[in-house]
């Protein structure tokens, strides 16, 4: 197996694949008569023929060694994933060379992150990291395959996660 190294999740390291959903900073505005922030506009979504569809994922708990076999895209649509659980997650990202997904990346995300996944990027499954997550899913709802799968010869594995202030954990 090869080995997978994880990064903590930040918007500059994520941005080739997709937007790090957060309420950073202060808000863009503030609404209901002054009584709550808006950050705004933080996903970049994007459909093909079809319509937004708001979903809920229920995922089994991930435990480590985390072996990655597969790989996943969706060429005509985005995915948001937003955790309501709050179980910090895996978010596995891969480069396409001509169909083909190389260079996989892996990040773990920190309290209050959430992640759109930009149309077309190859990622892994759903991995909630210690126990069950559930998840609330904006994607493309529509007609025709919308699901590429790539299978590795050799898998990666992840035997460890850093914590939220980037010391090893397992």
């Amino acid at each position: 197996m090869i080995p997978l190294p994880v990064a903590p999740l930040t918007a500059e390291g994520f941005a080739p694949w997709g937007d790090v959903i957060e309420a950073r900073g202060t808000p863009d505005r503030l609404i209901n008569q002054g009584l709550c922030g808006r950050f705004h506009d933080l996903a970049r979504l994007d459909f093909g023929d079809g319509r937004a569809g708001l979903s809920l994922f229920d995922a089994e708990a991930r435990h480590l060694p985390h072996v990655v076999d597969m790989v996943e895209r969706h060429p005509d649509g985005s995915q948001a994933f937003i955790p309501v659980s709050g179980v910090p997650f895996l978010v596995i990202v891969a480069e396409d060379a001509g169909g083909v997904p190389v260079r996989l990346r892996a990040f773990v995300t920190a309290p209050g992150q959430s992640v759109n996944l930009l149309r077309g990027v190859w990622h892994g499954v759903l991995a909630p990291l210690g126990s069950r997550g559930q998840f609330v899913v904006l994607d493309r709802i529509g007609d025709g395959p919308n699901l590429q799968e790539h299978w590795f010869d050799t898998p990666y594995v992840i035997d460890s996660v850093p914590d939220f202030r980037g010391t090893p954990a397992t």
